[in-house]
């Protein structure tokens, strides 16, 4: 035991360590904090605090780092730029005619190897192999103009 307490800052890092291996199966991103409660505390131990005050440090810290550093690790984490996907990911994206997209019906376009039913933004008739932009899309049917 006399160790353990002689050379509590290594004691403090295999918790700051743990804390991190528990954090990478959780990914909540508190026990981090914990983690970095931890490292303060050796800091303190280092510097000749006793036991309690160490104690005391790790659990200021800890909570001062879950109530200022987490909701910003958070936010990192969690971009709130909303990215669009699956058929809305199509719109602005450029594809090949490939079946006559007719001025009032209904023709294919070919973007990324799959073939979308397709109609003219314009109104106007547009020839096989023309190369398009999708400008919206209503269910499965995508608005296509001319490039």
């Amino acid at each position: 035991m006399e160790l353990v307490f002689n050379n509590l800052w290594l004691a403090w890092i295999v918790v700051s360590i743990v804390c991190l291996i528990v954090e990478l199966n959780s990914g909540d991103l508190y026990f981090i904090c914990f983690a970095i409660g931890a490292l303060v505390s050796m800091v303190f131990d280092l510097c000749g605090a006793p036991l309690w005050l160490q104690v005391l440090f790790w659990a200021l810290a800890s909570m001062l780092c879950v109530f200022f550093v987490r909701p910003s690790l958070v936010a990192r984490l969690h971009n709130k730029h909303e990215r669009q996907s699956n058929a809305d990911a199509l719109i602005g994206v450029t594809g090949v005619v490939s079946a006559d997209v007719p001025a009032s019906g209904y023709g294919y376009v070919k973007i990324a190897g799959d073939e979308w039913r397709s109609i003219s933004a314009s109104g106007e008739a547009i020839p096989k192999g023309s190369s398009v932009t999708v400008v919206s899309r209503q269910s499965t049917i995508l608005t296509v103009k001319i490039n």
